[in-house]
């Protein structure tokens, strides 16, 4: 597969992360059957800049740190984005991550 194609697949997965949630990189992942591919996702969501329809600050580390930040203009655009959406972030970590988490569903091929 692609990178393209597998980043495509990432950003569809992506566009359908409701307002006011977040996953991880490896739900992602686990979600195009390919769970051990969570650093390709990190790489999709970084090569999503200028993708309006795509909510890349919705997307975060398995624990809930804000690991995308630095890929966003302004230092703290991810975390406003978050917050305007309801979702309390504190050094860098959404507080009662699993509250705000979604768990995406399998993806077919």
């Amino acid at each position: 597969m692609s990178n393209d194609n597998f980043f495509e697949r990432v950003y569809c997965i992506a566009k359908q992360i409701p307002y006011g949630k977040v996953t991880s990189y490896g739900a992602i992942a686990k979600a195009l059957g390919a769970a051990r591919s969570a650093r390709m996702v990190g790489w999709a969501m970084n090569a999503a800049h200028g993708k309006d329809d795509v909510p890349a600050h919705r997307v975060v580390n398995r624990k809930g740190l804000l690991t995308g930040k630095f890929h966003f203009e302004g230092t703290d655009l991810m975390q406003q984005l978050l917050e305007s959406e309801g979702v309390e972030v504190v050094d860098n970590q959404i507080v009662d991550f699993e509250k705000h988490f979604w768990t995406p569903d399998v993806m077919e091929e």
